[in-house]
């Protein structure tokens, strides 16, 4: 479950509602909920409402400059989510990342963080992560991937894999953008599948190198829409192969 925009909630209404997304969440088996402090009041939000989730994986960021900043910044979060241990404090976009790694490593020590990592939402930053991932000890790398998007697929998930990083992928339908495709391919039935949402976390969670996919809703038909994708047998390479090319259109030729 992802946070952004989605739990940048104030009123009562609001958040009941979210509570509601929540009961159905944890019913579906459904535990990771991450968030950051730049999304707002959505920290503050899933404290309040984290009991919905009895046995959360509560993550959450780091997203400032120096190290005086970032202890006070964590120890916001970890009140605001209610959460002391943690169990995921990933450094947001690399921001000032040398500095919090030292920080997550000490804190990781100490017992008050289980697992430390790194996050970027672009492909762009992908030449860094890969080199924190090779040269600094991580437990988690979150990261953006979807089936229009295959970069981290065929850079990332190889080094993840054999650094034994688990992987975290967000922004999985393009912040909505896929969905604009009209109907569903015959081979989404043939697969059995009802929605895009679906699908396209279906084509995601069957790399064996990702641990877990975090869109964000605020929607109870949505979020069973999403959970389905958990609930269906895994797609192979070939039909994830069939996948991609009956949805992208084929690449122009020279």
């Amino acid at each position: 479950m992802g946070t952004w925009q989605t739990f940048d909630v104030s009123a009562s209404a609001e958040k009941v509602g979210l509570g509601s997304v929540l009961d159905v969440f944890a019913a579906g088996g459904g535990r990771l909920i991450d968030s950051s402090p730049m999304y707002g009041r959505a920290e503050e939000v899933v404290g309040e409402l984290r009991a919905h989730v009895p046995n959360a994986f509560v993550a959450t960021k780091v997203w400032t400059r120096g190290r005086e900043e970032g202890e006070r910044e964590i120890e916001r979060s970890m009140r605001l989510l209610r959460a002391d241990p943690i169990d995921l404090i990933q450094i947001h976009n690399l921001l000032d990342w040398r500095t919090h790694l030292r920080t997550l490593r000490r804190l990781k020590d100490a017992g008050r963080v289980r697992y430390i990592g790194i996050t970027h939402y672009v492909t762009s930053a992908f030449g860094e992560l890969e080199s924190i991932m090779r040269g600094e000890e991580l437990d988690f790398v979150q990261l953006p991937m979807s089936i229009a998007l295959p970069d981290a697929e065929r850079r990332l998930l190889p080094l993840a894999a054999e650094r034994g990083i688990a992987v975290l992928v967000n922004r999985p339908f393009e912040g909505g953008s896929l969905f604009r495709r009209g109907e569903l391919p015959p081979l989404a039935r043939e697969l059995g599948s009802e929605s895009w949402g679906e699908l396209f976390l279906r084509w995601i969670i069957a790399h064996e190198e990702v641990t877990c996919a975090i869109p964000a809703t605020g929607s109870v038909e949505h979020l069973r829409e999403n959970l389905r994708a958990g609930e269906k047998p895994l797609l192979t390479r070939e039909e994830r192969d069939a996948l991609r090319a009956a949805i992208l259109p084929a690449p122009a030729r020279s």
